[in-house]
């Protein structure tokens, strides 16, 4: 455990991208309540997380990360939960089937509600009101009353965090998973995407490989990793009242753990030396990401390890790079070549979208699928080129059929964007090209498991 540290300590350190709540005194019941209110998830399940990111670690398994940019209040559904969950799940079949690579699945779900904000007010016209910071802070529509500032959003999130944790835990353990219902999980609008008939392919090989398991006498039904699946969530650790509420002390260990997701992360504008926010996760037992952007100085990054790492724990610590397409491979590998010197064991874990926004002809933000492929790509080949793991992908991505990134074999066009442009945030891809993604990561891992086999021959 941290030394002179407390739940609380990050309040002595500069917090950046908070926002600012006008009534104290609301702040302070509704993160009592908060303290009060069970956990949402366990010690336990954050160390179970922890021990399968050290197999990725040693390049034996592959990190899946993926969901919505930005959970909101409006769009809380069980039919969206599931769409993404089953889209998830289709990926990591692929990936694990295809690519030979155990896969562990995290979802940016059941927490993903804060966002960074550049500035805290945002002026329209004559008024100035304050940023949206997300849904658990305040309302995206531009007025006095929806903008402002309320702490007890929070207490709305941890109940919708609460619920979305419930179907997950049922669709994961519950039947839903199970790998004799994988013809079931393409959705219906699928239909239209060459990559659903791939994946009927795949889905008929893993069938097969389940009636030959029967027909040798091993009843697929006695074996639980066919039954079910592990699934872990994650999001930003950003709104640190929130977090420093959902902190507790486990009763086994006697370590700390934020117990409002198996891992959270710090993000690239809140990871600057004496940030509040490394404070904060520098004391907590749970997995930790690293946003790794453009910016960042290798030097930097090892004294963040050291601080979030000292003893060098495997599966700690998610390295999660966002440079762009056109920067990943002149940028990544200074950081790659640092932490190998330095002996930090890591996961590397690309974020291809963050890096590739750009504004269409027709005004809408979105991120081209060929530029979220060539950032895979580089990835792969500085990691290649470094002799280390390809460890991961990290996606905004939803199963809802939605028109928001270009490209892709579903070729979606500028003018195609406003047809279903339904993101509180930023454009995710869609179910279709989240799994033709999936079928060209998959092709990655079994070259670059060719290529591990050739260099230990």
């Amino acid at each position: 455990m941290a030394h002179d540290w407390q739940p609380g300590s990050w309040t002595g350190f500069e917090a950046k991208h908070l926002p600012r709540y006008e009534d104290e005194a609301a702040l302070a019941e509704a993160t009592g309540t908060l303290s009060s209110f069970p956990p949402l998830v366990f010690a336990g399940e954050a160390r179970a997380l922890k021990a399968e990111l050290a197999e990725v670690c040693r390049g034996e398994a592959f990190l899946l990360q993926g969901g919505d940019c930005a959970e909101s209040f409006a769009e809380f559904h069980p039919n969206n939960i599931r769409d993404t969950f089953r889209v998830i799940l289709q990926m990591a079949v692929v990936l694990t089937f295809a690519g030979k690579s155990p896969v562990v699945k995290v979802g940016r779900m059941a927490g993903q509600f804060a966002k960074p904000r550049s500035s805290d007010t945002e002026t329209q016209g004559q008024q100035t009101l304050p940023s949206y910071f997300g849904d658990n802070v305040n309302g995206i529509e531009f007025d006095a009353e929806t903008r402002r500032n309320d702490p007890q959003r929070m207490v709305r999130a941890y109940n919708q965090s609460a619920a979305t944790l419930n179907l997950l835990r049922a669709f994961s353990t519950g039947g839903y998973a199970n790998l004799r219902k994988v013809h079931q999980w393409t959705l219906d609008f699928m239909g239209r995407s060459p990559w659903a008939d791939k994946f009927a392919q795949t889905a008929d090989r893993i069938g097969e490989a389940l009636d030959f398991m029967e027909a040798c006498g091993i009843d697929p039904a006695t074996v639980p990793q066919l039954q079910g699946t592990s699934f872990y969530t994650s999001h930003e650790a950003l709104l640190l009242p929130y977090e420093q509420a959902m902190t507790r002390q486990d009763s086994l260990t006697g370590d700390w753990y934020d117990t409002s997701a198996h891992m959270l992360w710090i993000g690239d504008r809140t990871r600057f030396d004496g940030s509040a926010h490394v404070e904060f996760a520098r004391g907590i037992g749970n997995p930790l990401g690293v946003k790794c952007g453009p910016s960042l100085e290798p030097d930097v990054l090892v004294r963040i390890l050291d601080t979030l790492n000292p003893s060098r724990e495997a599966g700690k610590i998610v390295l999660i790079s966002r440079f762009g397409h056109d920067k990943v491979e002149a940028g990544l590998p200074k950081l790659v070549r640092a932490i190998e010197r330095e002996g930090h064991p890591v996961v590397w874990n690309c974020d291809p979208m963050h890096g590739n926004v750009v504004k269409a002809d027709s005004g809408y933000k979105t991120r081209p699928f060929e530029r979220i492929m060539g950032e895979v790509r580089g990835f792969f080949a500085v990691h290649k080129a470094e002799g280390t793991h390809a460890g991961g992908i990290h996606l905004e991505m939803t199963g809802q059929d939605v028109t928001e990134c270009t490209g892709g074999a579903v070729a979606i066009t500028d003018e195609r964007l406003g047809d279903r442009y339904h993101t509180h945030c930023d454009p995710r891809l869609n179910a279709a090209q989240s799994l033709e993604l999936a079928f060209a990561i998959a092709e990655m891992l079994v070259e670059e498991g060719v290529d591990r086999r050739a260099a230990a021959a």
